[in-house]
């Protein structure tokens, strides 16, 4: 047996199944008329299906006894009643099925991305962007088909299969055993496959997961791998990735290509036990012709329903992986509760405060030991350092994306890391080098800062940054911009992601290079725009080249994890410190240390 792909350290967690029952029992409260109506449906339906062989052997009984053509009939007139009221009754109960799937799938969709976005950031950029992404459209997709078509297919199945086991007892209590005991071997090869299949299903889904990371950040990343001379490296990555999707893809065919053929074989015994032992009733006269040929006929219908259920059994098993790997975003949603919004005092004043605080990536040596600072409002601060000295870390407990392992990191005397997403943005806000523009309208954008902003506001949010650009798009604020689109240059994408700053109206911004990436002309432009809405703000600039640090109120060195040295620019560089060395190293001058 091929075993399991191994769990990496970076993937996001499975929900047990447990926590499946739990919460597909919570999904189905939330919609249980329409679930209960579902159920009652299909009951009819199967019962209305019961009907067909029973007449079907009263007719048999009746000719076989020469009886009277008009009962026989009236017997043929009452199957067909049936027949046609199982149809009706099977369509409106697929119809209800299908409503309650899609709604169902919708509440799925919505809290998927609700957890995303409360995902603490450290988890998701741990995990990667292509466990995130095929969690949210193949697992999903995968889902969708479930609630779409097998779930009701099983559910109707499984109502027939019930009834028909009761109407055989019902007629003749021994061939109701003997079609029961014809099940046993459906049961086996059920059991052998559901003991492997989940397990298998999971392994299958995680290195899918691992092969859309290792291929997108290959893809994304193409520049930067050809000018490193990497492509023999991260070719042999992503076969790799792919050899592991093909093993674990294989591992899941060898499992159905046993199932099929096997379940194939299992739906004869039922009617053949049926109907040797009717036939030997029948001979000894301990059982009419009719009650024979109906109990046969409940026998072969047994195979109908029995054939969707492992049809859609291997349906199930996968979909049933995807939906632990969607729900396992709510375990770390479990350890990590995102903040309640009006749970914690609002910060009184801007004042931030960084006091003994250490932090480590994934428990391991802490990058940050022992940090004490102070931003007083209106402050201009530069965060200078050495590569790996902890500055970008800082940067991001100030902005609240992460919490300290031990101190704290408070605006106003509140902790960054407890406030709720639209306080913290009143208060800090983190500009790096990544911009986004959201697939909609250039409004749809700019709202997601201020969801109650007019269009006055807008412009004058797109004035501040300079962005005049959008008047002469054919449809002004409402121009599709995004993948889609229309395609904003890398200045103008950058407009208008500090426009959005500008209406979240933050006192304090954190400044990652949020520049760095552009061409020189795009990067002028973005610096105007920029300069704009630093105006009358507390500003943070995480300095990786110095001349930012030069302009600033004060400049806070880090080293090794902790500030060392803090000052003006000029008292520091007179001091001779390691902000000096830093400084005549960047102006190629020797450091004379």
């Amino acid at each position: 047996m091929t075993p399991a792909a191994p769990r990496p350290d970076t993937a996001l967690p499975v929900a047990a199944p447990h926590q499946l029952r739990s919460a597909a029992i919570a999904l189905v409260r939330v919609d249980a008329g329409a679930f209960a109506l579902l159920i009652g449906l299909n009951a009819m339906a199967a019962a209305a299906g019961l009907a067909s062989p029973w007449l079907l052997g009263r007719m048999v009984d009746e000719v076989s006894a020469g009886g009277d053509a008009n009962t026989v009939d009236r017997l043929a007139l009452g199957l067909l009643f049936f027949a046609l009221a199982q149809f009706l009754l099977t369509r409106y109960a697929r119809y209800v099925g299908y409503r309650f799937g899609e709604r169902t799938l919708a509440r799925i969709r919505e809290q998927f991305t609700d957890r995303v976005l409360r995902l603490p950031v450290r988890e998701a950029e741990r995990a990667g962007s292509g466990d995130l992404s095929a969690r949210g459209t193949g697992d999903i997709a995968a889902v969708a088909g479930t609630l779409r078509d097998a779930g009701p297919d099983v559910l109707i199945s499984l109502v027939r299969v019930v009834f028909t086991l009761v109407m055989l007892f019902v007629l003749a209590p021994a061939l109701g055993l003997c079609g029961l005991v014809g099940l046993l071997g459906i049961w086996c090869v059920a059991r052998w496959y559901l003991r492997r299949a989940h397990t298998a299903y999971l392994a299958e889904g995680e290195a899918n997961s691992q092969m859309s990371e290792v291929l997108s950040a290959t893809a994304s990343g193409a520049r930067t791998v050809e000018a490193l001379g990497l492509q023999a490296r991260r070719a042999a990555a992503c076969r790799g990735a792919i050899a592991l999707s093909r093993q674990t893809r294989e591992r899941t065919l060898s499992l159905r290509s046993v199932l099929f053929p096997s379940m194939d074989m299992c739906f004869v015994a039922p009617v053949v036990a049926v109907l040797s032992a009717g036939g030997a009733l029948h001979v000894q006269g301990a059982l009419s012709l009719g009650t024979v040929v109906a109990c046969v006929q409940y026998a072969h219908q047994l195979s109908d329903p029995l054939e969707v259920i492992v049809l859609r059994l291997e349906q199930l098993q996968s979909s049933g992986a995807s939906f632990a790997r969607v729900e396992g975003l709510g375990q770390l949603l479990e350890a990590t509760p995102a903040p309640t919004v009006g749970a914690s005092p609002e910060p009184r004043g801007s004042r931030i405060e960084v006091t003994g605080v250490h932090y480590a990536y994934d428990n391991g040596v802490d990058v940050l030991r022992g940090v004490d600072l102070t931003i007083r409002p209106g402050e201009r601060l530069a965060l200078v350092g050495p590569s790996g000295s902890g500055k970008t870390t800082l940067g991001r407990l100030l902005a609240g994306m992460d919490r300290p392992r031990a101190g704290t990191v408070t605006v106003g005397n509140v902790p960054t890391a407890d406030l709720d997403s639209d306080r913290l943005r009143r208060q800090v806000i983190l500009v790096t080098q990544e911009h986004h523009v959201f697939t909609g309208t250039i409004r749809d954008n700019l709202l997601l800062a201020v969801d109650t902003a007019c269009d006055t506001e807008l412009r004058a949010a797109l004035a501040t940054v300079g962005a005049d650009w959008f008047t002469a798009l054919p449809d002004g604020l409402d121009t599709e911009v995004g993948i889609t689109g229309f395609a904003l240059d890398a200045a103008a994408a950058q407009q208008l992601t500090l426009a959005r700053v500008v209406l979240a109206d933050p006192h304090t911004l954190i400044l990652d290079e949020a520049t760095a990436l552009l061409d020189p002309t795009a990067a002028r432009h973005a610096e105007r725009a920029l300069a704009a809405v630093l105006r009358g703000r507390t500003v943070i600039a995480i300095a990786h080249r110095l001349h930012t640090a030069r302009d600033a109120d004060r400049v806070a060195v880090m080293e090794g994890g902790r500030v060392t040295e803090s000052g003006t620019h000029d008292a520091l560089v007179a001091t001779g410190g390691v902000y000096a060395a830093l400084w005549n190293s960047w102006h190629g001058q020797p450091t004379g240390r």
